[in-house]
C-alpha cells in the first residue's frame, strides 16, 4: 500500500484544482506533473496520474459520495474516497478521519440505480448520448469511463510488426494484438514510450486503434495526391505516407501551425518525404481546385468518443459548443470539398459518438451535394471495441 506522503497529497490537490477549477486539460496536467517530479518512483507515479484521472472521470460520484463539491480545501475527501472505491479500504493517514466507510457504502448502494450519477456524468450530456443512441447509449457511456488502452502503430517506412515485436519482447514489453488494425500493437501496461530508442527512430506511433482505421478506411494508392485538411500534429498524416510507401503527395492543412510544426518533427522522424505542409489559406485552395484524387477532413467534433483519455471533457463540453461544432463541420466539408477531382473520394471522420455529427451530418451534405454518393460509413464503438469511438463516412464525387 503507498503511504500518501504530504507532497503527492498537495501535487494531486494542485493538479486536480488545475483541472476541475480552472479548466486544464488532464492529460497535459498530469503529464507536466510527472515531468516536474522524476525523482518519485514508478509506483508514486502511478498512484499519482491514476488517482487524478479517475477522480475527474468520476467527479459527480464522488462529489455525491463525500457529500460536497469538490474544492482545494476538501480534495483529501476526493483521495481518500477514490482510494476507498478501487481498493475497498480507505487510506490510515490521518488526513482521512472525517470519512465513514459506512457511510460511504450506504451513499454508493443508493446510487446503483442512477447511472448518471453511477458513472458520473452532467445531466445535459447523459440525455444527450439517450437521446442520440436509445439503449446503446448506458454502455457506451460505462465503456468510455474505462481507462484508455496504450497503443502504437508500427511505421511500415521504417520498421515491420515482426521487427517491433522483437524489439518489445527483448525488453520485456508485453502487448497483444488485434484485428481491427493489421499494424497496431496494444501494450498491456502503461508505459512513457517518447523516450524508448525504437521511437526516437521512428519505428512506431502511438495511436489509438480506431484512429489506426480512418488512413486504410480511404482506400488510398501509392502515387495519388491526397488532402488532409484538418491534420493538426499529423498522426493520420504519417499513417497515409507509410500506406503511399512516401509515393505521390500529402498536402497537410491545419488552421494551427503549431501542430503542424509537430507534424514537420514527427515526419523527419518518421521517414516521411511525400507530406507537404501548407497554410491554409483562400488562395491555395482557388489554386488547387479539382486537382486532388482524396481528401481527408478529420472534422474539429464534441471527442465524446475520447472522453475514456480525456475525462475533463466531460466537465468542459457545453451544448453550445456541441451546438457550434455541428455547424463548423458542415462548413469544413463546403470548404474544402471542391479540392477533389471528379471520380474522387472524401473521407469524413470524427472522434464523435453523436450522430448528430456523423451519419446526420452526412445525410445534410449528400442532401445538398447530388454528385456525391455514399460508399460505406463506418462506427467504432468503445463498448464492443475496447478502443475509441469513432465515426468515418467514404465518399464519392460522381465522374
Amino acid at each position: 500500500m503507498i503511504r500518501l506522503h504530504r507532497n503527492l497529497l498537495e501535487a494531486i490537490t494542485a493538479a486536480l484544482s488545475d483541472i476541475l477549477l480552472q479548466g486544464h486539460q488532464a492529460d497535459v496536467t498530469v503529464e507536466r506533473l510527472l515531468r516536474q517530479n522524476r525523482k518519485w518512483g514508478a509506483r508514486d507515479r502511478q498512484f499519482v496520474a491514476s488517482t487524478i484521472y479517475d477522480i475527474v472521470r468520476y467527479k459527480r460520484l464522488l462529489e455525491y459520495l463525500v457529500n460536497s463539491e469538490f474544492s482545494e480545501t476538501n480534495s483529501h475527501l476526493f483521495i481518500g474516497a477514490k482510494c476507498w472505491l478501487a481498493n475497498g479500504y480507505l487510506p490510515q493517514e490521518p488526513q482521512f478521519a472525517g470519512l465513514r466507510e459506512s457511510e460511504l457504502s450506504e451513499r454508493l448502494a443508493s446510487v446503483r440505480q442512477l447511472p448518471v450519477i453511477r458513472e458520473s456524468y452532467p445531466d445535459w450530456l447523459y440525455h444527450l448520448g439517450q437521446h442520440e443512441l436509445g439503449d446503446v447509449w448506458e454502455e457506451e457511456a460505462i465503456a468510455l469511463n474505462n481507462s484508455a488502452r496504450l497503443c502504437v502503430r508500427v511505421n511500415t517506412l521504417k520498421c515491420t510488426k515482426k521487427e517491433l515485436k522483437e524489439i518489445f519482447d527483448a525488453q520485456q514489453v508485453t502487448y497483444s494484438e488485434t484485428e481491427l488494425a493489421p499494424d497496431a500493437l496494444v501494450l498491456c501496461e502503461r508505459i512513457n514510450l517518447h523516450n524508448h530508442p525504437a521511437y526516437r527512430k521512428g519505428f512506431f506511433e502511438i495511436q489509438d486503434v480506431s484512429s489506426q482505421l480512418v488512413a486504410p478506411f480511404m482506400q488510398i494508392r501509392p502515387g495519388m495526391a491526397v488532402a488532409d485538411v484538418c491534420a493538426g500534429a499529423g498522426g493520420k498524416t504519417l499513417h497515409l505516407a507509410a500506406l503511399m510507401q512516401n509515393q505521390g503527395i500529402i498536402v497537410a492543412a491545419d488552421i494551427s501551425m503549431h501542430k503542424l510544426e509537430q507534424l514537420r518533427v514527427r515526419a523527419s522522424r518518421s521517414g516521411a518525404s511525400n507530406i507537404r505542409i501548407v497554410s491554409d489559406t483562400d488562395s491555395w485552395l482557388s489554386e488547387n481546385t479539382g486537382t486532388f484524387d482524396a481528401l481527408l477532413i478529420d472534422a474539429p467534433c464534441s471527442g465524446t468518443g475520447v472522453l475514456r483519455r480525456k475525462p475533463d471533457a466531460k466537465w468542459h463540453l457545453t451544448e453550445e459548443f456541441i451546438h457550434h461544432i455541428t455547424k463548423v463541420q458542415l462548413q469544413l466539408m463546403e470548404r474544402y470539398t471542391p479540392l477533389l477531382r471528379e471520380g474522387g473520394t472524401l473521407v469524413y471522420s470524427t472522434c464523435s459518438i453523436l450522430p448528430r455529427e456523423n451519419e446526420m451530418q452526412v445525410k445534410k451534405f449528400l442532401q445538398r451535394h447530388p454528385h456525391f454518393i455514399l460508399d460505406e460509413e463506418r462506427t467504432i464503438s468503445p463498448a464492443k471495441t475496447g478502443f475509441d469511438g469513432f465515426y468515418m463516412a467514404r465518399l464519392k464525387r460522381k465522374a
